[in-house]
Parts: structure tokens; C-alpha cells; sequence
């Protein structure tokens, strides 16, 4: 796990730096690499993220919500509907097989939330599957081919 973070750091870094696009948060791309094998996670991740910003964009026109107390509250609104999805969406299958509809960490779904804000949310969710993706490459060839679970 360590090492998808740290690479993830680096490829975040250098995905910002060439091509000014945030990959969801310096974390995310990492995190991301480490459940690429459930897609369904990374659905219930996007799905959450997704949620919160609408939440913030509605609350918004009520409230007065800039600056770092619009960072606070995307984590924190982000923090409450990743909860939500870790028990309310685990589905049990025929055969003992689970599939888990829900977000990954606690504050991965603020950060990709935040950065959706910012920068929009085709181009946030695009870098994040490309960085992902690449982390998850670079990952498979520092392990010698071994699928890093």
C-alpha cells in the first residue's frame, strides 16, 4: 500500500505539472491503483463523490461556502456519504459472493469532490482513471509482474 501511494503522489505530481489537470487529490491516484481489481468499489467511490458535490452544489445556494470552509465541508459531507455507502450498500449474491457498492476511505470521496469542483468533472474523473491506471502499471512492473492485491 505504500508503495501505490508514493507512486501515486509522484504521478499526481506529474500529471498536474504537464498537463494542469488534478488527478482527484495527490492520494487518490494511489488508492485508486490498490482496488482497481473491484470495479465496483471504484463505482461506489465516483457514485459518492459525485453525490457530495451536487450536496455542496445545492447547499451552496443557501449557504456561504468559499475558501476553506468549502474544502471542510466537501471532506466532511464526503466523510458522512462514505459511511452511509459502508452500511447501506453491501449486497449479498447466491453463493456467498458480496458485492460491495461502496466508497473507498473516508476522505478519498471529499478530495475527488473538491477537485470536481474546481476543475470540472469529466476532466477530474478522466485523470483519475488514467493516473490510476498508471500507478497500477507501474506497480505490476516494480513487483516483477506480481498483481498487487
Amino acid at each position: 500500500m505504500m508503495q501505490s501511494v508514493g507512486l501515486g503522489l509522484v504521478v499526481s505530481l506529474v500529471f498536474s505539472e504537464t498537463l494542469g489537470l488534478a488527478a482527484g487529490g495527490m492520494v487518490v491516484p494511489g488508492y485508486m491503483a490498490l482496488m482497481i481489481h473491484d470495479p465496483w468499489r471504484i463505482a461506489g467511490t465516483i457514485a459518492v463523490s459525485l453525490l457530495t458535490y451536487y450536496t455542496i452544489m445545492l447547499l451552496s445556494n443557501y449557504m456561504f461556502i468559499y475558501g476553506r470552509r468549502r474544502t471542510v465541508m466537501i471532506i466532511i459531507v464526503g466523510f458522512l456519504y462514505g459511511w452511509l455507502s459502508r452500511q447501506f450498500f453491501i449486497f449479498g449474491l447466491p453463493g456467498g459472493i458480496s458485492l460491495e457498492f461502496q466508497a473507498i476511505g473516508f476522505i478519498i470521496p471529499g478530495l475527488i469532490a473538491n477537485w470536481m469542483e474546481r476543475q470540472g468533472i469529466i476532466q477530474t474523473l478522466t485523470t483519475m482513471i488514467v493516473a490510476a491506471i498508471f500507478v497500477r502499471l507501474l506497480l505490476i512492473i516494480f513487483s516483477g509482474g506480481e498483481v498487487i492485491a
